[in-house]
This record gives C-alpha cells, sequence and structure tokens, in this order.
C-alpha cells in the first residue's frame, strides 16, 4: 500500500490490536489494584501503632508512667487533668494531631494501660469491620504481634 507523505499514522486493525492487548491486561491487573487500598490501610494502621508506642516511650521517660486507660492516646495531645498528672509533660505534645488518633477505617485506636498478660500497654485496630476479632483486613491490628 502506497502512502502519501503527511499521512502517517495507524491503521484500524492496528488500533484495535492495542485495544484488545490493554483490555486483555485490564482485566488481570484490575482487579489487583483494586485490593491494594485496604492493603494501604493495613500498613498505615501498623505505622500509626508505631508511632503511638514510640510517643508513649517519650512520654513515659518525660513522666515515669504511660497514660493510663482513662487517660487514653489523648494523654499524648493534650496534658491530662485526671490523675496521676505528669509533672514533665511536653509543651507540644507527643503526637502531631489536634484531636485522638483515628485507624484508616475511621475509627478509634483501642488503649488500655496497664495491658494483659503483663504488657505495659496495648493499642489495637479492629481492622476494617471495627469489631474485635475477624479475618483478612477485617483482622485485629495489635501493638504486641507487630514486635
Amino acid at each position: 500500500m502506497k502512502r502519501i507523505k503527511g499521512q502517517d499514522g495507524f491503521t484500524l486493525i492496528e488500533l484495535m490490536v492495542v485495544v484488545i492487548i490493554l483490555g486483555i491486561l485490564a482485566t488481570f491487573l484490575v482487579p489487583k489494584l483494586l485490593s491494594r487500598p485496604d492493603q494501604a490501610r493495613v500498613v498505615k494502621a501498623k505505622n500509626d501503632i508505631k508511632a503511638i508506642e514510640s510517643a508513649l516511650k517519650m512520654f513515659k521517660l518525660d513522666n515515669g508512667f504511660y497514660p493510663t486507660t482513662e487517660q487514653g492516646l489523648r494523654a499524648l495531645i493534650k496534658k491530662p487533668d485526671i490523675e496521676p498528672i505528669p509533672e514533665h509533660y511536653n509543651e507540644g505534645g507527643y503526637l502531631d494531631y489536634d484531636e485522638e488518633p483515628l485507624d484508616p477505617w475511621g475509627h478509634k485506636y483501642i488503649y488500655r494501660s496497664p495491658g494483659d498478660e503483663g504488657r505495659d500497654y496495648e493499642i489495637i485496630s479492629y481492622g476494617a469491620d471495627g469489631k474485635p476479632g475477624g479475618t483478612g483486613y477485617d483482622a485485629d491490628i495489635k501493638s504486641w504481634e507487630l514486635r
């Protein structure tokens, strides 16, 4: 087939082949890409818990104790006004949040101090469903299991 100068381009068949190939690739890739946000939320929850643990350790270094369950994680943002009152509280707090941090699914992290089985504290995200237990993305993410 003779081409006229200035009319270079793709034929209809070439374009159709490319569209078909892209369609086949999309059928395999789209399901994998759609599951990534849940994986990213799990990773973020784990990283948040580690950051909260670091803040708790700094709180304890300054004050000699971890915030109580009643004081909660809010004690890392604003100086508690219930006993025990920390005497050497860091002026800017220990976490860079205005409010108590939420997990990637929008639920409050569960904080207990002291924790079960002799742990100084426990931080838990109940996962995507916001309920204790579960499997997959609904599974609990627990601070003591991240070590």
